[in-house]
């Protein structure tokens, strides 16, 4: 005796061996015993074997038109014996009748299980629902099969190319494009990646790595609602000064600019002046909403998306031969010791007389120019200048030098800031093809020395000020100088070892930091308020606010700066390859990998075996790739000893560790998951 029964909803068969009362031993085919409940006993038969049962069930089966089955069997429940009764005949035999049980079983869209073997019709609207949606689901898989041989052929179809960001970050597994995709990718055994590009939806890699950016942290796009700056309520003072900026021309949102007072009179004042969009921006307001989900200008080389619009920026920037609201700190200084004294914060109108900037003047607002030295090419606004600025670099050095015994060790700045200027821009955005020129400025050149540190004194004060008045802020801090210790942001005046000071709040760059203007905010209370200023300030000691604008602005941070690391090594590769070099020197900076000397660039390379790092190379370069942003090189000559100057090595050894080597494109493309269309009873929806 054989019997078919039900084993967790696969019909399996095999040799009656023993019954009880509740259950049966059964052996398979494959000569394993199982134990088998009685009600799920389905089918007793002596002939024809198991194997042979089921091969003519499953053809018979096969044969059957479900609709002829649906319309014969009963409208009452019924049992697979029943349908091959009324389907085949009433001497319907073990095969017919087995048959009638693998396709009741396999048609859940014509009929519904009641039981063991017992089943009952669906409601004829239910059929032609589920028949509607079996004949979608054949034209979908239909259109994902053309589609999917377009691309094995070379061709993009357009619903795949307007799909192309979501499909390879965020896919919809389910949409008939991301499976064109994966099907394609696993006929061709190609990538999907460079699929894609062989197919002609990946054109310009410039533009996949701008659309890439735009398609994750900007989705709506970069444009801003129509809104306009609201002015400063305050009656604001004039200040006394005459105030100016140093910045590179590019720059439009000018944040910070500087004031220098009695020279001569052995205290001098040093005024820093902020740009003050917190005295007419408030929080919460439609302003505030839009900086907040921006929370910083995104800079690359040719192109910037601003936090806020360019009408605001324009109305609180610090633009020369205007009176601008500030929020200035005015910090005395003994002219002679350089030692600070006094500081006082002011909510004022500040003249600014100039915008100076780095790229015009650097080269002549050098040591010796600062020292007396004549220069001709110096402007006119520079001489009513020069004492201040010999003042201010001054201080600067001075400062800096109180920094780095704070710190424990000098801060030692080897490598230049590297510039770039695209040649040819039509528009708003470059295409990707311009030309590009990199130019260099000196870390710690005169002008941007005391611009560095100006800024630092102003935001170390400025730190332990809201501290004072009980008053959270966002601080950047660093634990210690040892390897791992990293910088971090909160709401706590922690010492930043990386500085050497005792609290960091960054403060002087509201127009494109959200944090700045956050802590602009604070800053205003603290004038406006003094010791009650923690009342009256908009975040609050532990608002839980301020926790999520931190959160927030440290993964948009890094987020935008990798963006910019990533274009900024786009645009380099784009200059050796209009400028022909195929070979560079470089300085070795850890196993198999090396710095080029002249460009903003670092590559792994081979042949560098056992030697030291610092060790100066000659090197050859690989070809480029694009999209990955990788290229390699071979060592071709040693050129000298290797250089022995210890503590600049150390001091850049922890940024050489978190330098981009390229830009690893990471894909939520999965080609070993199984299709979706190939699981039972999923639908594929249109993505």
């Amino acid at each position: 005796m054989h019997i078919l029964f039900d084993e967790a909803g696969k019909f399996l068969t095999g040799r009656l061996l023993s019954e009880a009362e509740s259950s049966l031993q059964v052996e398979l085919d494959s000569g394993k015993r199982v134990k088998v409940k009685a009600a799920n006993a389905l089918l007793r038969f002596e002939k024809p074997s198991p194997a042979e049962l089921m091969k003519e069930a499953t053809a018979l089966a096969e044969a059957m038109e479900l609709e002829l089955a649906y319309e014969f069997a009963p409208d009452d429940e019924f049992g697979f014996a029943d349908l091959a009764r009324e389907y085949f005949s009433a001497q319907a035999g073990t095969a017919q009748q087995a048959a009638a049980l693998l396709t009741l079983q396999n048609a859940p869209h014509y009929f519904r299980r009641a039981g063991k073997g017992r089943f009952k019709k669906a409601p004829p609207e239910i059929v032609a629902q589920a028949l509607a949606a079996i004949e979608k689901k054949k034209e979908l898989q239909a259109r994902i099969e053309a589609w999917a041989a377009e691309l094995v052929a070379g061709q993009c179809p357009e619903p795949v190319r307007q799909q192309l960001y979501r499909i390879l970050f965020k896919p919809d597994k389910n949409g008939p494009e991301y499976k064109a995709v994966v099907e394609a990718a696993r006929q061709s055994h190609t990538a999907p990646l460079v699929l894609l590009q062989k197919a002609g939806a990946i054109t310009s890699a410039y533009q996949f790595h701008w659309q890439r950016f735009l398609f994750e942290h900007f989705p709506k796009g970069t444009g801003f609602a129509a809104l306009s700056a609201p002015p400063v309520a305050d009656e604001l003072p004039l200040a006394p000064v005459q105030a100016f900026s140093i910045d590179d021309s590019a720059t439009t949102e000018i944040d910070d600019a500087l004031s220098v007072q009695g020279l001569g009179s052995g205290t001098v004042t040093l005024g820093i002046h902020i740009a003050a969009p917190g005295l007419a921006i408030a929080p919460g307001s439609a302003l505030d909403e839009i900086a907040r989900q921006r929370l910083s200008t995104v800079y690359m080389p040719g192109h910037k998306i601003t936090m806020l619009p360019d009408a605001v920026v324009e109305a609180y920037t610090l633009q020369a031969g205007r009176d601008c609201p500030a929020v200035s700190l005015y910090v005395e200084i003994d002219e002679a010791t350089l030692a600070v004294g006094a500081s006082r914060t002011a909510l004022e109108r500040v003249p600014i007389a100039h915008n100076l900037r780095h790229d015009r003047l650097d080269a002549i607002v050098t040591e010796a120019w600062l020292g007396g030295e004549a220069n001709a090419a110096a402007p006119a606004e520079l001489a009513g200048l020069q004492p201040a600025l010999v003042f201010l670099h001054r201080f600067a050095r001075e400062h800096k030098a109180q920094r780095e015994v704070a710190r424990g060790k000098p801060e030692t700045f080897t490598r230049p800031d590297y510039t770039f200027k695209l040649e040819g821009v039509q528009g708003d955005e470059p295409a990707g093809d311009e030309r590009v020129l990199i130019g260099t400025r000196s870390r710690g050149a005169p002008l941007d020395l005391m611009v560095a540190e100006a800024m630092i004194l102003a935001n170390k004060t400025w730190g332990l000020w809201l501290a004072e008045c009980g008053v959270p802020g966002i601080y950047r801090s660093q634990a210690s100088l040892l390897p791992g210790i990293k910088v971090r942001m909160g709401t706590k005046a922690l010492p930043h070892a990386g500085i050497g000071v005792k609290a960091y709040a960054w403060s002087t760059s509201p127009l494109r930091r959200y944090v700045d203007l956050v802590n602009q905010w604070q800053i205003v209370a603290c004038a406006r308020h003094g010791k009650t200023a923690a009342l009256a300030a908009p975040f609050k000691p532990k608002d839980a606010n301020l926790f999520a604008v931190v959160s927030a602005f440290d993964a948009a941070h890094a987020a935008y700066n990798g963006f910019q690391g990533g274009m900024e090594r786009y645009w380099t590769l784009q200059y050796l390859r209009q400028n022909g070099i195929t070979e560079l020197t470089a300085t070795l900076i850890k196993d198999g990998l090396v710095r080029a000397d002249t460009l903003p660039l670092v590559l792994p390379v081979l042949g560098a075996e056992g030697l030291m790092r610092g060790a100066h190379l000659r090197v050859k370069l690989g070809a480029i790739d694009d999209i990955s942003l990788e290229v390699n090189g071979t060592v071709v000559e040693r050129l000298d000893q290797p250089v022995e100057d210890a503590a600049a090595l150390e001091s850049e050894a922890e940024e050489d560790e978190e330098e981009p080597l390229g830009a690893p494109v990471a894909l939520a493309i999965d080609l070993d998951e199984p299709a979706a269309a190939d699981t039972p009873g999923d639908t594929p929806q249109n993505g």
